[in-house]
């Protein structure tokens, strides 16, 4: 049965003089980039600067937007209406739009961050409200979730095309989601472990949760994360890891 993953990264968090991540390093090994679009990172500078790297390196673009809040990295819950969610997600990903149109780049994706994605997994209000502002900006763009949450299943009703996000460097709970950051052992740090939980999502379509059970899971996409100490080096043996497994490796798109 022939398999295919999507490997994305979060990339332009950089902004101002901070440096964040090793976007041009970890390019060489992924298949989409989400790119921060100015809430919880990111700002014009380094906006233009990555769509053009991920040309550069023919990697998808994607939108990553996020709650407003910089100081917070975007992974603290704020409390915002739909309504206002739907503006926040409106008008990051027009300002990402506007450097792929700079660039003849055709943004692929939108991929919530941090603290809105995840409420945005279980609250179907809130669910809804990015669905529709990224159907109402482009119907055509891909919106990444958590797999069996809220988010897709909002994508799914409003006509979007809707990709399976799992995690490689994270834990899982018995009801499919993920363990809080704020929790022990919320994070996988070695390699080979990470290696192997991608390789059962999407060869056999399951994952261990944290109790021992084994959850049904739906892998289109999986995320590896940029900001790690190790992360380049992570990023380049998954990949080598998964063809080796004969899983191709490849944008959604392609």
């Amino acid at each position: 049965m022939f398999k295919q993953i999507d490997l994305n990264c979060d990339m332009g968090e950089s902004f101002g003089a901070y440096t964040i991540g090793s976007d041009e390093k970890i390019m060489e090994y992924i298949t989409s980039a989400n790119i921060a679009c100015g809430g919880h990172a990111g700002d014009p500078n380094v906006m233009n600067k990555t769509v053009k790297l991920a040309k550069k390196k023919n990697v998808a673009v994607g939108a990553h937007p996020g709650f407003p809040d910089i100081g917070g990295f975007g992974r603290r819950m704020i409390d915002f209406t739909p309504e206002e969610i739907y503006h926040v997600i409106a008008h990051q990903i027009g300002g990402l739009q506007a450097f792929c149109k700079v660039h003849r780049v055709t943004m692929q994706h939108v991929k919530p961050h941090g603290a809105l994605y995840n409420k945005a997994s279980k609250n179907r209000g809130v669910a809804k409200a990015i669905a529709q502002a990224v159907f109402d900006l482009n119907p055509k763009l891909v919106l990444f979730g958590l797999a069996g949450g809220e988010l897709l299943d909002a994508g799914r009703k409003i006509g979007l095309r809707v990709a399976s996000e799992v995690f490689a460097d994270r834990t899982y709970q018995p009801d499919g989601t993920l363990t809080p950051r704020r929790e022990e052992n919320a994070l996988i740090k070695n390699v080979n472990d990470a290696v192997a939980q991608v390789k059962r999502m999407v060869s056999d379509g399951v994952v261990e949760a944290m109790n021992g059970d084994f959850v049904k899971i739906k892998a289109d996409t999986v995320c590896i994360h940029g900001d790690g100490m190790h992360a380049v080096t992570f990023a380049k043996q998954m990949r080598e890891e998964l063809e080796k497994a004969q899983i191709s490796i490849a944008s959604l798109n392609k």
